[in-house]
């Protein structure tokens, strides 16, 4: 078995200094998830274990927010051989834009990349009900929530580091004076 966190450490997925989080929360600890993308031989493998949770689940679709967690959830989908959706950002949330559209009573599978607060999940699971679809479970790649957010309905993770985030107002590393990075596209 692989130890998914010295392989996130050797190929710089775990980052330690002083992050801006796409949340507006401060950490210490930042999960850039595309350099896990660009190394397939590692990735495919978590991608299929991810997948592998729900083999033999009743689900119809698999949906994921934009960005990363598209990437993921067309991954997920393409294993389990089911239909990939997208939920992008709108005013007030996110949606099915571009022609995805969902049937009542269709059970949809979430899958996002990085668990930090929960809130694009959420937005997903909105957007599924608005359809009177069915969110059936959560999958993420990687969760670093706090405290894990209780979205109704079961959630699996393939790796879980509980990282401890901050209010700016609040953030011990800025009373340090550490300089604030903004990885990535947040």
């Amino acid at each position: 078995m692989i130890d998914i966190e010295k392989m996130f450490k050797e190929i710089g997925v775990i980052k330690e200094g002083h992050f801006l989080l796409h949340s507006g929360l401060h950490s210490g600890i930042y999960f850039e998830k595309f350099r896990l993308i660009e190394h397939p031989e590692y990735a495919i493998p978590l991608f299929e274990l991810l997948a592998s949770q729900f083999e033999g689940e009743p689900i119809d679709t698999v949906a994921g927010p934009t960005t990363g967690g598209s990437i993921i959830a067309f991954e997920v989908a393409r294993v389990l051989r089911k239909r990939c959706i997208i939920a992008e950002k709108v005013e007030g949330g996110r949606d099915f834009l571009r022609g995805f559209g969902l049937k009542p009573d269709e059970n949809i599978l979430v899958v996002d990349d990085v668990l930090t607060t929960g809130a694009s999940v959420k937005d997903v699971i909105s957007a599924i009900k608005r359809y009177n679809a069915n969110p059936y479970a959560v999958g993420v790649l990687i969760d670093r929530s706090n405290e894990i957010p209780d979205f109704g309905i079961p959630l699996y993770s393939v790796y879980r580091k509980r990282v401890e985030n901050f209010n700016p107002e609040d953030c011990p590393l800025c009373k340090l004076g550490v300089p604030l990075t903004k990885p990535g596209g947040v």
